[in-house]
């Protein structure tokens, strides 16, 4: 009998050789991410087609932050992301302004219904996880890229207000999360990059934060942490208490190998997001999957891509990284 989802995962995660290597792949699902019933909908019937090992639920950034006065509009992201059209802090000011929120209504308790529903649906037999920002991805999201670096180095004091704030806030929506049912969760930082902040920045403004919200997903067994974009602080954030991390490990590097010795964790990666999943051909994923589980020799790995897998991925594609895991890809 084969083992299930979460048995395999397990077995990953204690360092044995798995009966197959586990692939998991997620993406967005942009105009049916804006209603509960719908986005659950989505995800859930991804997951029947690909019955990939693990479910990520993949929400539109903004639904952290909408209750705080965010919009956005979808105008056809390949990627699936859509447009931040007004954002919540103009002035240094507001940061200090930004009220609590009852993580169980608005856009996070509809997020919370999602995954319910989701979770519901998958049994006992496939992990989920749910999608959370860091609290300085939100505090982007808030106020756009160059506004937030803007008001770190000018006005630090009204940030760190804010910043409380949200932290706060994720980690009561952590908690809701793993109270229904909820595995672990994805924690994605857009700003552990050399090409955003410094070392010494990302320490004072990334870090303590992103720890709050990780001992609020203790009870998680299955947590995973996402590095986005190039130039990651791999090193910097590798002691960061998760089970298993995720970066664009064909794009920027480190190597999966490397990765894995130097953060002493599952490592989840192996194929290019656009040359591969998108540009490619099933060859051409079969063989990056060949090669990663070579690079780790079978053990310590989810294949996957290094960020969310493009709207316009062919199917052939996507349903030959759904049997990559068989007999080393």
């Amino acid at each position: 009998m084969n083992p299930s989802h979460r048995e395999r995962l397990r077995a990953v995660l204690k360092g044995e050789a798995p009966d197959r290597v586990p692939v998991a792949l997620w993406r967005h699902f942009p105009v049916d991410d804006q209603e509960p019933e719908s986005l659950a909908g989505a995800v859930l019937a991804f997951q029947q087609e690909y019955d990939f090992d693990l479910i990520k639920v993949t929400p539109a950034s903004s639904f952290s932050v909408r209750d705080w006065g965010v919009t956005d509009v979808w105008e056809g992201d390949a990627e699936g992301v859509r447009r931040y059209a007004t954002r919540a802090i103009m002035a240094p000011r507001d940061w200090e302004r930004l009220p609590a929120l009852n993580v169980r209504r608005g856009a996070l308790g509809g997020q919370l219904e999602c995954l319910e529903r989701i979770c519901r649906a998958s049994g006992a037999t496939t992990p989920v996880l749910q999608t959370i920002f860091n609290p300085l991805s939100q505090a982007r999201h808030l106020a756009g890229g160059e506004t937030l670096l803007e008001h770190l180095r000018r006005w630090p004091e009204a940030v760190a207000t804010g910043l409380e704030t949200i932290t706060r806030v994720t980690c009561e929506f952590v908690g809701a999360c793993l109270e229904i049912g909820g595995d672990g969760i994805f924690l994605a930082s857009q700003h552990a990059s050399f090409q955003v902040l410094s070392a010494q920045e990302y320490q004072a403004w990334g870090r303590p934060f992103d720890l709050r919200v990780l001992s609020a997903a203790s009870a998680g067994w299955l947590n995973m942490l996402h590095l986005h974009g190039q130039a990651v602080m791999f090193a910097e954030l590798s002691d960061y208490p998760v089970q298993v991390v995720n970066w664009h490990d064909r794009e920027s590097g480190p190597a999966l190998a490397d990765g894995a010795r130097i953060a002493r964790k599952v490592v989840c990666g192996g194929w290019e997001q656009w040359q591969t999943m998108v540009r490619g051909d099933p060859t051409r994923v079969r063989d990056q999957a060949r090669d990663a589980i070579h690079q780790m020799s079978g053990r310590n790995l989810i294949l996957g891509t290094g960020c969310v897998v493009p709207i316009v991925a062919p199917r052939a594609n996507l349903l030959a990284a759904a049997q990559a895991g068989m007999d080393g890809g």
